[in-house]
């Protein structure tokens, strides 16, 4: 029942984007002329369209949680309605500046219609650059400073693959290219963060399938993400990961050792935003030894270094997925949510990194968050 009741919010979304619809299309008719205007009558008619994609593609998100059409369908016919709501906004608005400019010409006037038709433009543009390199993968390297790391530590690789999301916007041999590019950094260990699938129905065994290629010379760990329990598949996959090989760690530690050095991974399932965080987590961390939590929501972190937690490693953020620079602040949806976007953070001496993931969720678009095989490479500060 979960990864139906999932659907809801976006009903909530729907009925907000008819309500604005309404404020639009009462704008155009109270428009001087508008009947006269072959551009108001397009901006109607674009305005119509995007009404019907978006009721459409909100209605294919029921519509797949209740098995009603096959998963690729609704994904792509859902993710339609999305991207036309994103797109008609941003031309509505590039209306709007063209209607407020003057009459007459000027250097003014020609600046407000260039910027009117560049926003009007650029949420299609940007759609259809986001579309082309959803799937170019790259290996992001990052270098950790910990204080007082054992030498035995030094030069430790980790691994991680978060957020796959295997679904019709991500295909199995599309993910197996992935899972290479994490074999050949020949890591000490191998993390999987969760969000394997996005919704019931996503190939959850190909996902598991490849997986079990992944290797680490340590082995492969891994905590479960928010949609393993949309999809009530967190038994599942704990059980199948066990035989693969993969251990989630869900509330769960495990001290491995390298040389005359070891270290304290702890893993927890998916903590919710605002509500209380890592509840018992403080009984994992092993005094006197490196502690390293996995954590797919990456808000906990303030919580995990008053816990004992040295080094946190997270996802679920997608680094925002859709990220635009803006007077040199990124902006996206995930900053209402959590600080801690994308990239390494530090509070005092402790660390975490938030890895952007492989996968897209909601519309098969990537722009300024590039997915990424994260390979984390400790040492001493």
């Amino acid at each position: 029942m979960l990864h139906r009741l999932h659907a809801f919010p976006e009903l909530i979304l729907l009925l907000t984007s008819m309500g604005l619809q309404i404020v639009i299309t009462r704008w155009i008719l109270e428009l001087p002329g508008w009947r006269a205007r072959p551009r108001v009558w397009w901006l109607a008619a674009a305005n119509l369209l995007y009404t019907s994609a978006s009721f459409l593609g909100y209605l294919m998100s029921f519509a797949r949680a209740w098995r009603i059409l096959p998963p690729v369908l609704g994904a792509w016919i859902q993710a339609l309605g999305m991207i036309l709501t994103v797109s008609l906004t941003g031309f509505v608005f590039g209306f709007w500046i063209w209607r407020r400019t003057p009459p007459f010409q000027s250097p003014r006037r020609s600046f407000l219609r260039t910027a009117g038709t560049t926003l009007g433009l650029s949420p299609l543009a940007g759609t259809a650059f986001g579309i082309i390199v959803r799937n170019q993968f790259y290996l992001n390297e990052v270098q950790i400073p910990i204080k007082n790391l054992p030498r035995d530590l030094r030069g430790l690789k980790i691994v991680q693959l978060t957020d796959i999301h295997l679904s019709p916007f991500l295909s199995e041999g599309q993910f197996a290219r992935a899972v290479d590019m994490a074999n050949e950094t020949k890591a000490h260990i191998a993390l999987v963060t969760g969000d394997l699938i996005t919704r019931k129905g996503d190939p959850l065994d190909a996902c598991l399938k490849q997986l079990a290629r992944l290797r680490g010379e340590a082995g492969v760990l891994g905590c479960l993400g928010n949609h393993e329990r949309f999809t009530q598949t967190e038994e599942y996959v704990t059980e199948q990961g066990r035989r693969i090989g993969i251990e989630f760690l869900r509330t769960q530690a495990r001290i491995l050792r390298f040389g005359n050095a070891s270290m304290n991974v702890a893993g927890v399932d998916y903590n919710a935003f605002n509500w209380p965080y890592l509840l018992g987590a403080e009984k994992l961390a092993v005094p006197g030894l490196l502690n390293v939590l996995l954590s797919h929501n990456p808000d906990v972190f303030p919580v995990a270094v008053e816990k004992g937690y040295d080094l946190t490693i997270s996802g679920h953020t997608h680094g925002g997925q859709v990220n635009v620079e803006i007077l040199h602040q990124n902006v996206n949806v995930a900053r209402t949510f959590t600080p801690f976007v994308r990239g390494l953070y530090h509070q005092g001496t402790a660390h975490i990194h938030v890895s952007s993931g492989i996968g897209t969720i909601g519309v098969p678009v990537r722009v300024g968050a590039p997915p990424e095989v994260t390979l984390i490479e400790l040492c001493a500060s």
